[in-house]
């Protein structure tokens, strides 16, 4: 027997076909997105039709290559990027295209929510997280002022992977784990907050689908869509967000577990079997996918910043790590703030990058190419501290994305954070954890009582490379560090004062 794992991220749709006892991936399919052009700075937009398109294309790609009948292929899992709003009118049909995760036009109605609610601090004691500009329910109000005329047509709000789910069995649910991430949800009853809800209009809680438990699945495929691929009786899961899926598939499902992912931008979550709660909402509190809770990091600034960097010099990654490693633990004092596109953990939105401490011994290229690396790894270290802070325990890092192909980077991440990081042996860790829950939900759905860390601990198979902290460079980082801290909050008074501008115009 085989499963799906499917994948529906901003770049692509990615498909994997896995063998049911193993976990062994046989075959993989990828298609590109089509973002919807010449939006006004700030949006970011796709029509939900060309996630269709690149999910017939990825799967048939996927089932080339793993070269087997697709009749028993009898599981499906959907992930998605996480924050979008996919809107649905009376027929189950899209009015407009889907606002994404990272379309930043809602600041307006992001504080007129919040303060509806009281204030920040007063939202996040309400629904136990914070209101963030990406969120769904700030776009839900966006389209109300913007476009009236599509929110009157407005019947039922989507998630991506909601609508994917929707399309494969017709059937309109959400589960814990994304919903947390639309600022709708009390993260810690797990319902539908009914106060956010009307603060943006008194119709809204209708047009919000059932929650349900993640370990439930949704239904079977429809028998039109699973016959066009050779399929049978399909079941499908309740799929979830991109990291609710890739913790599941970096074996993020218990205590201690902690996955890093190093991409354009950098996430830090792990698995809590109890809420998670942030007084300063700095910190994700999300649910996970599995029924526990998943308090995640996001900073903005990873592998954008080394593209930057290997442009400017004309360098390829093997290049910018042979530098890197030339230079010092600390770069020599070298301090590199990487907020080239703002931040969102510190919250800088409209700061900038910046060198702190040139001299004549480090203004010079193997260090700067280590202070860079350093710097994104040293943003991220701020939120990391706060999660220990409050609670999380972790005793292994497991790497993903394009820097964990960096022993060097990965090496500093250890060191950084005090903690062994390894890698995995399948690195599309958002896929893999659909097709796992699918697998999860199929074994819940005949009887068979199995825990999804069990199954987890069978399927995750960790890479070659495992690096251990060097405790000799921790005294060098803990200053580094605290130097990072204080020179960011010196921008704080920058960006309050963009704040009083905007606010005026």
């Amino acid at each position: 027997m085989y499963v799906l794992g499917i994948d529906s991220g901003t770049q692509g749709t990615k498909v994997l076909v896995v063998d049911f006892e193993s976990g062994r991936v046989l075959g993989r399919g990828m298609a590109a997105h089509r973002s919807v052009p010449l939006l006004k700075p700030g949006e970011s937009e796709q029509t939900p039709q060309t996630w269709i398109q690149a999910f017939d294309q990825a799967l048939s790609f996927a089932l080339r290559e793993a070269k087997i009948a697709p009749s028993e292929i009898v599981a499906a899992g959907v992930s998605a990027q996480q924050h979008g709003f996919v809107a649905l009118d009376r027929q189950g049909l899209p009015i407009r295209p889907a606002k994404l995760w990272n379309d930043t036009s809602t600041v307006k109605e992001t504080e007129a929510i919040i303060m509806t609610l009281g204030g920040k601090k007063t939202f996040i004691e309400k629904l136990g997280i914070s209101l963030a500009v990406g969120y769904t329910a700030s776009k839900i109000l966006w389209l109300k002022r913007h476009e009236p005329e599509n929110f009157l047509k407005l019947a039922t709000i989507h998630l991506p992977h909601n609508y994917l789910n929707f399309y494969l069995t017709g059937i309109s649910r959400m589960e814990y784990g994304d919903a947390s991430g639309t600022g709708l949800m009390d993260i810690r009853l797990r319902t539908w907050h009914r106060e956010v809800a009307a603060a943006i209009d008194p119709s809204l809680e209708e047009k919000l689908p059932q929650l349900r438990h993640p370990k439930e699945p949704l239904g079977t495929m429809k028998n039109d869509i699973a016959l066009k691929y050779g399929m049978k009786t399909v079941l499908v899961s309740s799929g979830g967000g991109d990291n609710m899926m890739a913790a599941i598939g970096t074996g993020n499902v218990s205590p201690g577990v902690c996955t890093l992912s190093l991409g354009t931008s950098g996430t830090v979550y792990s698995y809590f079997a109890q809420p998670f709660f942030d007084p300063k909402g700095e910190i994700a509190a999300f649910c996970d996918s599995t029924g526990g809770w998943l308090p995640l990091l996001c900073t903005m600034n990873v592998t954008n910043i080394t593209e930057i960097f290997k442009a400017l010099h004309k360098i390829t990654n093997e290049e910018l790590e042979e530098w890197a490693a030339q230079a010092p633990a600390g770069a020599d004092g070298l301090v590199f703030l990487p907020f080239v596109d703002g931040e969102r953990i510190p919250d800088l939105p409209f700061s900038s990058g910046s060198f702190f401490g040139l001299t004549r011994r480090n203004f010079e290229a193997a260090r700067m190419a280590r202070s860079v690396m350093e710097g994104t790894v040293l943003n991220l270290g701020y939120g990391f501290a706060r999660m220990r802070s409050l609670g999380m325990a972790p005793t292994e890092i497991r790497a993903t994305g394009g820097g964990a192909r960096s022993g060097l980077w990965l090496q500093i991440v250890a060191d950084i954070f005090k903690t062994p990081v390894v890698t995995l042996s399948e690195q599309e860790a958002a896929a893999y954890g659909a097709a796992l829950q699918s697998i999860w939900s199929y074994y819940l759905e005949r009887g068979r009582d199995i825990k999804i860390e069990d199954l987890a601990a069978k399927m995750v198979r960790k890479g070659d490379l495992v690096i251990q902290p060097q405790p000799k460079n921790f005294p060098v980082y803990d200053e580094l560090q605290a130097r990072f801290n204080s020179l960011w909050k010196t921008l704080e008074q920058e960006f309050k004062n963009h704040k009083k501008l905007l606010n005026t115009l």
